[in-house]
């Protein structure tokens, strides 16, 4: 027997929802369905719940199973989970209030349109090559289960006024369809198509694997530059900054590039990508890298032109300068066998999208560069207790979130304690805290208030623009804790 915990609530009767507890005897790869409809026939408890095709194809059974959104006729139970409504409006306990997302769409009269042919015409209706609509196919497998709705951190923590990733989908299908004739940059941009801040978590949670943020999202932006909607003025001045100077971000002290100049080791076939912040603006990370690898014996160059990795141009639709940012890398690295990188919006542009410029690197994020070789008999204890924050575009992108831990957990006299979601996005990312600041804010504050509950002595991520973001919040609400690329802490690891 197992148990299952139900969230029950009728606002008809109810004042408040509250838990119920269930004992279920499970079967081999028994789903949430059927332990629902188990607990429903064994105890009479009347739980209200919606399934209709039992076969993950129609959305209707969506619900969240220990805080992350499922399909119950899909998802397998296990000992202890807890059942809870998507995070709508409930009607009914796991039954939700769907009519305002379909009223929205009903408004939106969403379709191809276009002129009609004269009744009298003989003209030969244009056949369309398979390659011309690939793009606008691989967003119509949606079946509406609204899942990327409920979990989208910028629809449900946020003011903002945001459609949300099922509409920035439904949009971008028919933009990308060369049978459109309307336009649908502007009315994603009314709808908040800058507010998302590309952390991924609707692809994530997507029954059918839609790719949300890179198939529909972030090709809607590039539309909209192309036709003058976008993007927001701060991105503008962003690309310029790229333009003119290679980075996206102006210098303010000695460059880390430029302070190491002199220190290559040209003899290594491994190279480090610094990334523009870790240049200009957090060259202590920089030399917290060097000193760790030198501490394990190991040579890297520092390239001294390499430039920006193009990932805020491509998250804001600016992708003409792209290629070129690709190329100028491509040739600054040709001889390395590795690139070590300690950004997670670096990583991840490197590995998954400078490959359709033809640029193919065997990149690797610091964690996964140590996790098989750390050296923890130079160790020192360090008596700490830390949380670490997983950064969208290193956890979700890049796949990599067990070996950031796996290192925390080799460092002596380390503790590590997770907050509630260590993975929710802190709002850096995707053009948001330069376009957007107050939906950085707000999600940046959610993330303080959870880490303020640890009573811990420091954060730790790989990632500078949560790092920023966090670490801006935590001040704004009074929280004297410091927030550490995981380099830094190994460098306080080996200090002598």
């Amino acid at each position: 027997m197992i148990a299952i915990k139900v969230l029950r609530y009728d606002p008809a009767k109810d004042e408040k929802p509250y838990y119920e507890t269930y004992e279920v005897e499970e079967t081999e790869k028994m789903k949430v369905l059927d332990a629902l409809n188990y607990i429903n026939h064994k105890y009479g408890a009347g739980i209200a719940y919606r399934c209709s095709c039992r076969a993950g194809q129609c959305g209707s059974c969506a619900l969240k199973v220990n805080g992350e959104v499922k399909l119950a006729c899909k998802a397998e139970i296990e000992d202890n989970a807890v059942i809870e409504p998507l995070d709508f409006d409930v009607l009914k306990d796991l039954v939700v209030d769907r009519s305002e997302i379909e009223n929205k769409i009903k408004k939106m009269k969403l379709s191809l349109g276009g002129a009609e042919l004269p009744q009298d015409s003989e003209m030969c209706l244009e056949i369309l090559k398979p390659e011309q609509y690939e793009d606008s196919k691989k967003l119509r497998g949606c079946i509406e289960c609204f899942s990327c709705l409920s979990a989208c951190p910028v629809v449900n923590e946020t003011s903002a006024e945001y459609a949300g990733p099922y509409f920035m989908r439904d949009i971008s299908k028919f933009a990308l369809d060369p049978r459109n004739k309307e336009e649908r940059a502007k009315l994603g941009f009314d709808e908040g198509l800058y507010c998302c801040t590309t952390c991924g978590k609707c692809a994530e949670v997507c029954p059918k694997e839609i790719s949300t943020v890179g198939g529909a999202i972030e090709k809607l932006r590039e539309i909209a530059c192309r036709e003058g909607v976008g993007p927001l003025p701060a991105h503008k001045e962003v690309k310029e900054l790229i333009a003119r100077t290679g980075r996206s971000v102006e210098l303010l002290d000695e460059g880390f590039i430029k302070a190491v100049s002199g220190e290559n080791k040209e003899k290594s076939n491994i190279a480090f990508f610094t990334g523009c912040l870790v240049d200009y603006r957090q060259q202590e990370v920089g030399f917290a890298l060097l000193k760790v690898l030198e501490n394990h014996n190991i040579d890297i160059v520092v390239p001294e032109d390499q430039v920006c990795c193009g990932s805020p141009m491509i998250r804001t639709g600016q992708t003409d300068i792209v290629k070129e940012l690709a190329l100028k890398n491509k040739e600054v690295f040709k001889d390395y066998d590795t690139i070590i990188t300690v950004c997670a919006g670096c990583g991840a542009t490197l590995k998954k999208d400078y490959p359709k410029f033809g640029v193919n690197f065997n990149v690797v994020d610091i964690s996964e560069f140590l996790i098989d070789n750390l050296n923890t008999e130079d160790m020192k204890p360090l008596n700490m207790k830390v949380t670490y924050h997983d950064p969208c575009h290193l956890n979700r992108v890049q796949g990599i979130n067990k070996e950031p831990r796996e290192i925390l957990k080799k460092i002596k006299g380390l503790e590590l304690v997770e907050m509630e979601k260590p993975n929710q996005c802190c709002g850096a990312g995707g053009g948001v805290r330069a376009g957007k600041p107050e939906i950085a804010a707000e999600l940046g504050k959610e993330k303080a208030e959870m880490i303020k509950k640890l009573d811990v002595d420091a954060v730790v991520t790989i990632c500078p623009f949560c790092q920023i973001n966090i670490e801006t919040e935590l001040k704004k609400e009074g929280i004297d804790i410091p927030v550490l690329n995981i380099l830094k802490l190994l460098e306080m690891a080996y200090e002598k």
